[in-house]
């Protein structure tokens, strides 16, 4: 639907951030798979783990119709989410580093196969709830979601390590782009006269310009254009962080720029692009 703006088809993508992953972890020593992650609780061979364990999640839920497990009396999706990653990274660590690449480099191939096969426009399989919650979302949405998920957890793994990250624009642009569309959702407690307009500028090679308009009583996105009643710019490196709470809130609101209604620039930097 145009509420999160054209289509973003990351598809062709998926191999060459998993090369670049594959690359990083098969030159990685033991110490290096230790070491802490931005992820609470969590060292390199845990992020690694999660990762596997959305390859499989995503080919057994979307490829082969199983339900995998169920949600507990009153539990919330960020909590189901939560315990369900903690249980799959908790048995991972009885895997070894070897084992989890030659995972990655059998199940990658098959999740691309998946892919390949979805009409973007479609309905998808599972909906991004960070971008809405009472709107069904597209294909491209939820596989553009994937991609930023595999993309951000390769760059927490970097972090650790120290290594600099896949930040070439063609990788990194479809990632902040996708990001960009949780912008109508931030905002959507802000009620605003028809045609009020937020823009939010990202900095840098693989940044950009987008926009939400006040429309038909929501929040939807729209090309940029004129002068907003609201606006938010910040570097692509804070901006990605904020989305997956890398930083928090006020430390991406000390890094941006911001000017026009308050309210609305306060909400543009509170954009999550993750189940919390």
């Amino acid at each position: 639907m145009m509420i999160f703006g054209p289509a973003v088809d990351v598809r062709p993508l998926f191999p060459r951030e998993r090369r670049a992953m594959l690359d990083l972890l098969t030159a990685l020593g033991p110490a290096e798979w230790a070491r802490p992650t931005v992820c609470p609780g969590w060292d390199v061979h845990d992020v690694v783990g999660h990762v596997l364990n959305d390859h499989m999640r995503r080919l057994s839920g979307s490829r082969d119709g199983y339900g995998g497990a169920v949600f507990a009396d009153d539990e919330t999706l960020p909590a189901y989410l939560a315990r369900t990653n903690e249980e799959f990274v908790r048995a991972s660590r009885q895997l070894s580093p070897q084992l989890m690449i030659e995972l990655l480099e059998h199940l990658g191939p098959r999740l691309d196969a998946l892919w390949a096969t979805r009409d973007l426009q479609a309905p998808a399989d599972l909906n991004v709830s960070w971008a809405s919650t009472d709107v069904d979302s597209p294909a491209w949405l939820d596989i553009g979601r994937e991609y930023t998920e595999f993309w951000v957890h390769q760059q927490q793994v970097r972090d650790a390590v120290s290594v600099p990250g896949t930040t070439e624009p063609d990788l990194m642009a479809p990632v902040l782009d996708v990001f960009a569309r949780g912008l109508p959702h931030a905002l959507r407690t802000h009620d605003r006269p028809e045609g009020t307009t937020t823009h939010l500028e990202v900095l840098g090679p693989a940044g950009g310009r987008w926009a939400a308009i006040r429309q038909d009583g929501r929040w939807r996105m729209a090309p940029p254009q004129g002068e907003p009643d609201a606006r938010v710019s910040m570097d692509q490196d804070t901006f990605w962080r904020l989305a997956t709470r890398g930083i928090t809130v006020d430390q991406a609101r000390q890094r941006s720029t911001v000017g026009g209604d308050a309210e609305l620039t306060a909400a543009a930097t509170t954009l999550l692009a993750v189940v919390a």
